[in-house]
């Protein structure tokens, strides 16, 4: 099989997973103005922004050669569950003839979950894929650990753009490991190379943390968003997201129970969103808490436009932001967003998370 798959965030861990299981890997090219107007093209109009771009990954991808598609399901009141459905409606319409294998939750129907996987197992034992599912997971956990870390010391490095460059270094080692020992040696490597990275002095009291919540695809895909995480730490800002891709595999494969990080955001948005409405509504209301407690100084909720869960969870954060005094904006991504407008609100919103951290600290 010629695999190809969502393009979000690094797509190093999904080409590490079908490399290791043996299949030839075909990436699709990091979503473009090409990839958005293709998207754009052959969707409904009306479709969410992400199952636009990933169409077009999609057709970039079949255009090098792939003749399978992997990808996610989902569940709940969300058109993400029916994405991989519609956009296998929409190439077949197209005259695309694409084999599209849709994983869904394991906790949902492990059966039909385990009958997927074997179709791209190959011919590798249920043995041969735990080790490598290990290994990916494991590769994961430290990607997301050491991008933590520069999402928050890239607000404060002496050169610019040094940190950014050592992140494709470390990416680049990362995409050489084989198996959970190669994983030590590059962390260690990445540890090196961030350590050795010049950062500027900046007193605690001035120093300024902002959260990013929202919808999974906006949030993580930074060709999406404008790269904000970047913008942000170019203005002295540290990040820090909602979703890390370890994490979601965390939240689809692990019992609720176990996964004690979900179960707390969950917990903490019960008071204002009860059940669970689609997408991440109740996620980003239980993460922007999360923020507030942990002192950051203000969040980010992008939405694509039109979300029907995020637009709910919007009206929750309005209330939620007056009744902590705390500063949240909401941005709305889709293919009319114009770059220059949503920098000038982030821009605009880190003068008020300013002024207000300057007027406590007067106060006091």
């Amino acid at each position: 099989m010629k695999v190809t798959f969502p393009y979000m965030g690094s797509p190093l861990i999904y080409e590490k997973l079908f490399e290791l299981l043996g299949h030839d890997v075909i990436t699709p090219p990091k979503p473009s103005l090409k990839t958005i107007n293709y998207g754009v093209k052959y969707s409904p109009e009306f479709a969410c922004f992400p199952l636009k771009v990933i169409l077009g990954t999609y057709l970039e991808a079949i255009e090098l050669g792939a003749d399978t598609i992997i990808t996610s399901g989902g569940n709940g009141p969300c058109r993400a569950g029916y994405y991989g459905e519609a956009q296998k409606k929409i190439l077949e319409n197209m005259g695309y003839e694409v084999d599209f294998i849709i994983l869904d939750e394991p906790k949902r129907d492990f059966k039909g979950f385990l009958q997927k996987i074997s179709r791209i197992k190959g011919e590798n034992t249920w043995t041969d894929v735990l080790r490598i599912v290990n290994t990916v997971y494991k590769m994961a956990k430290s990607m997301d650990k050491i991008e933590k870390i520069i999402e928050e010391k890239r607000a404060y490095e002496c050169n610019k753009g040094e940190f950014t460059k050592a992140w494709n270094e470390i990416l680049s080692l990362y995409r050489r490991i084989r198996m959970p020992d190669d994983i030590l040696f590059v962390e260690k490597e990445a540890y090196r190379r961030i350590n050795n990275i010049e950062i500027c002095n900046v007193p605690e009291s001035e120093k300024i943390k902002i959260g990013i919540v929202g919808e999974i695809y906006v949030v993580m895909e930074p060709s999406i968003n404008n790269n904000i995480e970047e913008v942000l730490n170019g203005y002295g800002v540290e990040v820090e997201r909602a979703h890390y891709i370890s994490e979601w595999i965390d939240n689809n494969l692990l019992p609720f129970k176990i996964n004690k990080k979900e179960h707390d955001i969950l917990k903490k948005a019960e008071k204002y969103i009860e059940i669970i409405i689609g997408g991440h509504a109740k996620q980003s209301i239980g993460a922007i808490l999360d923020f507030k407690d942990r002192g950051f100084d203000g969040v980010i909720h992008l939405k694509p436009f039109g979300c029907l869960p995020e637009l709910i969870s919007q009206s929750i954060i309005d209330k939620i932001s007056k009744q902590y005094d705390f500063p949240i904006i909401s941005l709305s991504i889709d293919e009319q967003s114009a770059t220059a407008n949503l920098l000038t609100r982030i821009e605009a919103f880190i003068d008020v998370v300013k002024n207000k951290k300057l007027m406590a600290k007067m106060v006091k």
